[in-house]
């Protein structure tokens, strides 16, 4: 019987993930697809559990859904329906309306829906496929040595592969062998209210009940150093919404907490009922503060072997308004997958330099539209606003959402592996 999962030969290239995240999860599909293996997940969660709120992919990853079995049409009964984001200032004065119809025309669906259902959806095909996720295992370093890379478990195991691929987050331990020294994420100056509820109560409610009665919706107020996002889902039968505002609080020990609606409220002091109306029906279990952390871009994001690589937000964590870091993370595994297998077993450490070519400026280039968009909404000049509502649009760039990781991958290969200076091999 032929495997429902078509893969290239195998290629001996054994592969350690450290976190299932969307980095991590993406990576161990794509190079299982690739032939690669045999594949590990590490995680240091007991249980993967649903838990989070909406999360957004552009059409430059949801491209990678499609080409694996099965999830697209897991996805279709919970991704977020809505053809257009519509604009409010603080008040509540309607600004303008963004219609995406035409750019899913041309591009495709964007992906958006709750973190945590979406990641069930991905783990549950990395298992369909056979791919080893070890739970419960903590990592505590990384290691090189001849021909491979090691990870080191908290209770003392380690665990040794051809590459390891660090997708643990902004407090990877792999940064610390990529760096040479240990470093501590900052305050970025903001903090994001998070929340996820059903909507029965906004449907009661005279004020919300327009955001949910028609299926999903989507709407954006815009104040001073403030954003309010909201997206009705699931048919209105769900309400997300995130807060986006100034916050320098210390993130030394943690940076996400749960949320209390009285601070919310603080926040947005004199602004528009409905978004307060939204706030307050928040349940307090399901809203949570968010610290956004600040990295500096890194000078690598590879070991001095070239056999360990941060990924995902290990490498690159992106702001919220950059509506790309899942995205990236995404990219990140495919093309890690798609350069070992033009690379072959015996030139891992080529294939990563290569990676590290192809991905490092465009990953620097969205980061920056994080900050542009946020500074776009945050320091707005609002007598040139009402001149010109569409000012306010996000900037939906065809060289991010219009791209393809793997075809360029395969495409820049050769070209950027004979540009590589020529180095005595290193084991």
């Amino acid at each position: 019987m032929a495997s429902p999962f078509p893969r290239l030969p195998p290629s001996g290239i054994s592969v350690i993930i450290v976190g299932a995240g969307f980095a991590g999860l993406t990576a161990a599909i794509e190079c299982d697809r690739k032939g690669h293996g045999p594949i590990t997940i590490l995680d240091r969660a007991p249980a993967l559990a649903p838990l989070g709120d909406i999360i957004s992919f552009g059409q430059n990853a949801s491209r990678f859904f499609a080409q694996w079995p099965g999830v697209a049409a897991a996805l279709e009964p919970i991704v977020h329906r809505s053809e257009a984001f519509h604009f409010h200032d603080w008040t509540g004065r309607f600004v303008t309306t963004q219609d995406f119809a035409a750019e899913h025309e041309r591009l495709g669906r964007r992906v958006n829906g709750h973190r945590g259902e979406i990641h069930q959806i991905l783990l549950a095909h990395v298992r369909a496929r056979g791919i080893e996720v070890r739970l419960g295992c903590k990592v505590v370093g990384y290691e090189e040595e001849e021909g491979g890379a090691t990870v080191v478990l908290e209770d003392g195991g380690r665990v040794r592969a051809d590459l390891v691929l660090a997708a643990e987050g902004v407090r990877s331990k792999g940064r610390e062998l990529v760096l040479g020294v240990e470093d501590k994420p900052l305050p970025s100056g903001y903090a994001v209210f998070r929340a996820w509820y059903p909507a029965d109560e906004l449907l009661g409610n005279d004020k919300t009940r327009y955001l949910v009665e028609h299926g999903d919706s989507h709407n954006g107020w815009i104040g001073q150093d403030v954003h309010f996002l909201a997206a009705a889902i699931k048919g209105g039968k769900d309400m997300s919404w995130v807060c986006t505002h100034k916050d320098d609080a210390a993130i030394e020990e943690s940076w996400q907490f749960p949320g209390k609606v009285e601070d919310v409220l603080k926040v947005l002091e004199g602004w528009d009922p409905v978004v307060l109306e939204l706030v307050k029906a928040t349940p307090p279990d399901r809203l949570f503060d968010y610290k956004l952390v600040f990295r500096d871009p890194l000078p690598t994001f590879v070991s001095p072997k070239s056999r360990t690589v941060l990924i995902g937000d290990a490498a690159h964590p992106f702001l919220p308004t950059s509506i790309q870091g899942a995205s990236q993370a995404m990219e990140d595994g495919v093309v890690m997958a798609a350069c070992l297998d033009k690379a072959g077993k015996g030139n891992v450490q080529e294939a990563v330099k290569v990676w590290e070519k192809i991905r490092y400026d465009r990953v620097h280039r969205i980061q920056q539209t994080g900050i542009t968009t946020r500074e776009q909404w945050h320091k707005a000049d609002w007598d040139a606003i009402w001149k010109n509502p569409e000012s306010m649009h996000l900037q939906r760039e065809d060289w991010i959402l219009g791209f393809d990781a793997e075809e360029d991958a395969y495409a820049r290969y050769d070209e950027i592996r004979d540009s590589l200076p020529r180095e005595a091999p290193v084991a």
